[in-house]
């Protein structure tokens, strides 16, 4: 009976229902902002009202520039991304694993990481120029750290009998890090993936100002330049719309990934 009262899934009214509670206080913040900005409170030309945003999207999606857009931001994001997170696990497993990789690998990349990250674009553009190299790079770098730190946690905080579990049973280092060491980190692990998509999102806005000549930046920087506030905001809710869906992506994996846990639902 206790076994089946665990398993058993619970039907909740769907008022109670985590989607809907999540997507209360967006919803009050947009009929806030529609409010205002319909009394007046809220100046037009500072911040244009959810409706105007709206109408602007919707100029832009017929114009065929929305597609094209996000397709070309959506590539620079995913390669930015792929590319630190590679990087960031390799160096993690690597650096949480061998005491050669600390002392090695750790001091150098903490100083690094102290470094402004917006602060190495003039000298991105100096090595890289002014194409695509410099913005996918920043992403990357920008991804690295908060996936980086978090792997390397997680594998300092795993359990030393559960290494030598490993040792005892003989296992390759291949078989342990695929059996033992990723899944008893992957808590740690996703917790840095969720971390480090929000600041890829954040880079691209960055990157995208990088003389781009197309991308929902350039979307955006074409439109500051004829004072089209409507359009800029609706850029800046479709980047963060971008932001809210990898987020719940990656909450999603981390559901799945981490039934055996009583905590996650």
């Amino acid at each position: 009976m206790l076994s089946a009262s665990r398993t058993a899934p619970v039907d909740r009214p769907l008022y109670r229902r985590p989607g809907l509670l999540r997507a209360v206080s967006p919803l009050a913040l947009l009929l806030l902002w529609q409010i205002g900005s319909t009394s007046g409170w809220i100046p037009a030309k500072k911040l244009p009202a959810p409706s105007a945003v709206f109408e602007a999207g919707l100029e832009i999606y017929r114009s065929g520039q929305l597609g094209d857009a996000l397709l070309v931001s959506g590539q620079r994001a995913l390669y930015g991304f792929a590319l630190g997170a590679v990087l960031a696990l390799a160096f993690g497993v690597l650096a949480g694993l061998s005491k050669i990789g600390e002392y090695a690998l750790d001091p150098p990349l903490q100083m690094i990481r102290t470094i402004p990250l917006f602060g190495l674009i003039p000298l991105f553009i100096i090595w890289f120029g002014i194409g695509e190299e410099p913005k996918v790079y920043l992403i990357a770098l920008g991804v690295f750290f908060p996936l980086y730190l978090n792997t390397y946690s997680g594998i300092r905080q795993l359990d030393p009998k559960l290494l030598e579990l490993g040792t005892a049973l003989r296992l390759g280092l291949g078989e342990r890090l695929r059996l033992l060491v990723l899944p008893g980190a992957l808590p740690q692990i996703l917790v840095g993936a969720r971390q480090s998509l929000g600041i890829a999102w954040l880079s691209l806005i960055v990157a995208e100002q990088i003389n781009a000549s197309a991308g929902l930046g350039f979307v955006v920087n074409n439109a500051r330049e004829f004072l089209r506030t409507d359009i800029v905001v609706f850029g800046l809710v479709v980047y963060s719309l971008l932001g809210l869906l990898t987020d719940s992506l990656v909450r999603l994996a981390e559901r799945r990934a981490l039934r055996w846990r009583p905590a996650v639902r």
